[in-house]
């Protein structure tokens, strides 16, 4: 309990030195007051980027949220609230690096390899050509009956989720997308993650929803409503049995969609980046 009380004082005194810090910042000349300003601005965006991918991202807007708070509890010596925030901040110190370590360090990787100017027009300008050719994989299979499970990621990252599958890493193209679910084919179990314009992961083992659905819908139905009530992804099933396309969006599940449908909404989602 001593430990965490220690920590939790250092953690309290973070707000405390927020409060002198304001102070000096009147005194501070406008010039060098703009470039601290920009300096800081531009190193929290490159974070938001190493971290958007992720869960973790999530965590950081609630820091800075208890950030607020303990510089708010200290300005104004609020008793009660500083001394909650300051044993959530020892938890805090403790829980995150433990529980977000899978993230942290495909964060740290990623600013290894990173980019400073990327290629998100790249990716806008090639939206509409992944999603034609993610539908015309589907009518295929569905035409087939040859069973497929496709995630396409939103804004909650997958990342966790491709590392149990087999990495590819390769262009969205319908052929390619058809060799992977050929029932012959060593990928054919499981799903594939699609995130922007690549292909990240086939063989995907996505976990399955605990609520209860129709008795006709098997382990890929239930993956698609699982990874879905745990993300904002778009999943989309086809059944081996009846060919019948679904999807599944915010752990509801979609069926007979037909293929206007399906790319209307596709086009919408990816697009606008809103629930429907």
């Amino acid at each position: 309990m001593k430990v965490g009380t220690d920590i939790g004082g250092k953690v309290l005194g973070i707000s405390d030195k927020s409060y002198y810090l304001l102070d000096n910042l009147k005194t501070t000349s406008t010039s060098l007051l703009l470039l601290d300003v920009l300096i800081v601005a531009v190193f929290f965006y490159l974070i938001y980027l190493f971290l958007y991918e992720t869960r973790a991202l999530r965590i950081l807007y609630g820091l800075f949220v208890i950030l607020i708070l303990m510089t708010v509890g200290q300005l104004f010596n609020l008793v009660l609230l500083n001394w909650i925030l300051k044993y959530v901040g020892a938890v805090l110190v403790v829980a995150i690096p433990v529980v977000f370590q899978p993230e942290l360090r495909g964060a740290l990787e990623k600013l290894g390899r990173a980019k400073f100017i990327g290629d998100r027009s790249f990716i806008k300008e090639h939206k509409d050509a992944v999603i034609d050719a993610v539908v015309g994989a589907v009518y295929s299979l569905s035409a087939s009956k040859t069973g497929g499970l496709i995630v396409l990621q939103r804004k909650t990252g997958l990342r966790e989720y491709a590392e149990n599958g087999n990495r590819l890493n390769s262009e969205v193209s319908a052929d390619i997308l058809l060799s992977i679910f050929f029932p012959k084919s060593p990928l054919h179990d499981g799903a594939v993650i699609i995130v922007d314009d690549k292909i990240v992961a086939a063989r995907v083992i996505l976990p399955v929803t605990a609520t209860r659905v129709g008795g006709n819908l098997g382990t890929r139905h239930r993956a698609a409503i699982g990874i879905t009530e745990n993300s904002d992804a778009v999943a989309i099933v086809v059944s081996e049995d009846s060919g019948i396309v679904s999807t599944a969006i915010g752990g509801k599940l979609d069926r007979r969609i037909p293929e206007d449908k399906l790319r209307n909404k596709l086009k919408r989602l990816l697009g606008a980046g809103k629930d429907e």
